[in-house]
């Protein structure tokens, strides 16, 4: 079972206990060993499939996107006065979340590095599909660690820089224990899978 520092929220990843530096217990004597937290990564650790569908929708929007909303930005001017033009707005204000989409995409895929999926997992890794159950709770629940740009049907993405994917990281099947704070939830890692 593996104790980690989250409130009620639990796995949503915005719990974080006021503790900076989780505790990792070990041994009966309950010795402490201080880990870090993770730094925030430079390098954004991706599937091939991810990388691909966001390449392509990369290029879709600054070849086919660019020129619709160009179109809309143009018939919306011809439609007369800009200063009260709701088409126009609207359009620029499209425009505006497309061009950040792109600068978003352009960035995460420059500093993307491929996860290379070999074998079976003895410990929890990002890309892994890590099932667990909390401690009180009969329910187990799954989880991808990796990007928010992943996607698994029927699986919640957590990253590995939040509470629950910084405590899992690393650890094997069954589990340590891990304190952040008093109000600490215990997991049990039941399945590690690709």
């Amino acid at each position: 079972m593996r104790n980690i520092g989250l409130h009620a929220s639990r796995a949503a990843g915005v719990g974080i206990t006021d503790s900076a530096t989780p505790t990792m217990r070990s041994g009966a004597e309950g010795s402490r060993r201080r880990t870090p937290m993770l730094a925030a990564m430079s390098e954004h650790q991706l599937s091939q499939a991810a990388f691909d569908r966001l390449q392509a929708e990369l290029d879709e929007l600054t070849t086919i996107g660019r020129i619709e909303i160009a179109r809309k930005i143009e018939t919306a001017r011809e439609l007369g006065d800009l200063s009260e033009n709701g088409d126009y707005h609207a359009a620029k204000e499209e425009q505006g979340k497309m061009e950040a989409r792109i600068g978003h995409l352009s960035a995460l895929l420059e500093q993307a590095s491929i996860i290379q999926h070999t074998g079976d997992l003895d410990e929890v890794a990002q890309g892994a599909v890590v099932t667990i159950v909390y401690e009180g709770d009969d329910e187990e629940e799954q989880y991808l660690i990796g990007n928010i740009e992943e996607r698994r049907d029927g699986v919640e993405v957590v990253s590995p820089t939040s509470p629950l994917g910084e405590a899992l990281l690393g650890e094997g099947r069954g589990g340590g224990h891990l304190r952040g704070t008093e109000r600490a939830l215990t997991v049990e890692v039941i399945r590690i899978e690709r």
